[in-house]
């Protein structure tokens, strides 16, 4: 299905960085938008901005998300595409790292997004439409030194999404995974005047997000790789 058959978004995990481009442009594209995060008070420009609607979410909790999408229901209806942005990035020496620390940034990263794309695919199966979205990262196909917890979450979440893939795409159920490998620009962190776009534009990212959505089913992708080119192989 094209991408004008999809009327209401949830982005999960959002922000002022890619969340906020994908906001906008879904909005621009006819969308009705919810915006969920730990503190949606964050989020108050970018409602008044586009619209959108914000609500309060731990991902990593299953009674958080339930009701979350209990409450999108009631206010907007059911979401027919869903995207999961959240994660939980901790860095250090592997015989350093606290053990309830890497429990939280896994429980963000990898649970979180299982439990989001349970209830999204309940919603969408009875109709036989929808798309669920997963934000990945360079650390979801190679890990980092001093970067265990991201790289297990990130793995993880890529499993995640390629099983659902060939679960639910036969349901009319587009599930898409995208390798964001690179940093991302934003407010007080741009591409250096010497290297032009070494940064992702969130607003380019979020296009490929959209053109995603717009695939015909007979030509869907599983997976977007989306790199600047100072980035390597």
């Amino acid at each position: 299905m094209a991408g004008e058959d999809f009327r209401i978004a949830l982005i999960v995990g959002a922000g002022q960085g890619l969340s906020a481009s994908l906001a906008r442009l879904f909005r621009r594209y006819g969308m009705q938008v919810a915006l969920a995060s730990r503190d949606p008070r964050n989020l108050e420009t970018l409602c008044a901005e586009t619209g959108a609607q914000a609500f309060e979410s731990d991902a990593s909790k299953p009674r958080d998300v339930q009701r979350l999408f209990t409450v999108v229901d009631r206010a907007l209806g059911s979401p027919d595409v869903v995207v999961y942005n959240a994660s939980d990035r901790m860095r250090g020496p592997f015989i350093d790292l606290d053990p309830g620390q890497v429990e939280r940034a896994l429980a963000v990263s990898a649970y979180g997004g299982f439990l989001v794309a349970q209830e999204a695919a309940r919603r969408m199966l009875p109709k036989n439409h929808g798309a669920i979205l997963f934000t990945g990262a360079s650390a979801s196909i190679k890990g980092y030194a001093q970067s265990a917890p991201f790289a297990m979450g990130k793995f993880a979440l890529r499993g995640l999404a390629q099983s659902l893939a060939r679960e639910l795409a036969p349901q009319g159920i587009h599930v898409a995974h995208f390798v964001i490998d690179g940093g991302i620009a934003q407010s007080g962190r741009s591409s250096p005047s010497n290297l032009p776009d070494a940064m992702l534009d969130p607003d380019a990212i979020a296009v490929n997000y959209l053109h995603v959505l717009r695939q015909s089913r007979s030509a869907w992708t599983w997976e977007m790789e989306l790199r600047p080119w100072v980035e390597r192989f």
